[in-house]
């Protein structure tokens, strides 16, 4: 028997097709860092987000879920829902703590005085024969006052403020039944990438 080499080429590119996701969180938005926005873009845009707070607090719409696996949905879906309102949430958390801390409080304020008083005088100063500019002077300052800030609580408070935010948002996101509002109609909002 006569043995022939048959050569099929199978090289090529292959798209493969996209599945849709059910859940609402889209990992592909955490992946393109192609423009990452500045501050002030992130806050306006976060605004623009909100839901209606009466929607957001509406205690008809909690409820107990039935099994596992539908709270884990429910909680993936309330997540990518409110994510604005659970971000007001964190930082209303911040404040009252901030407000109900005056050490941290007067700490903070002499922080930004004492770098406005440097972007004020707009002036070099000379440390260890190194000149420094007004925002390396700025930098000093700030890094001079973490030990202030950490005699004065900032390190309790601030997982006091993680704690509580986490909390409060788990609770809400495993209670909050978001079937009563988002139909299946109305879901697509929640796959669609930005």
């Amino acid at each position: 028997m006569e043995e022939t080499d048959v050569h099929i080429d199978v090289s090529g590119n292959m798209d493969t097709p996209k599945q849709e996701s059910k859940s609402g969180f889209n990992m592909s938005a955490f992946t393109s860092f192609a423009r990452i926005p500045s501050l002030w873009e992130l806050l306006r845009l976060t605004r623009q987000n909100v839901r209606p707070w009466s929607e957001f607090l509406q205690t008809s719409n909690f409820k107990t879920v039935a099994n596992i696996p539908r709270l884990s949905n429910r909680i993936i879906r309330n997540l990518g829902y409110f994510q604005s309102n659970y971000l007001f949430v964190f930082l209303g958390l911040i404040v009252y703590c901030l407000l109900t801390s005056p050490l941290i409080l007067i700490v903070l304020g002499a922080v930004f005085y004492a770098c406005y008083k440097i972007k004020q005088a707009n002036a070099p100063v000379a440390f260890f024969s190194r000149q420094l500019n007004t925002n390396q002077q700025c930098i000093a300052v700030n890094v001079a006052s973490i030990p202030l800030l950490y005699l004065a609580g900032a390190g309790a408070v601030m997982f006091w403020v993680l704690g509580a935010s986490f909390f409060v948002i788990s609770l809400h996101a495993a209670f909050y039944n978001i079937d009563a509002i988002v139909t299946e109609d109305t879901e697509s909002f929640l796959t669609e990438t930005v």
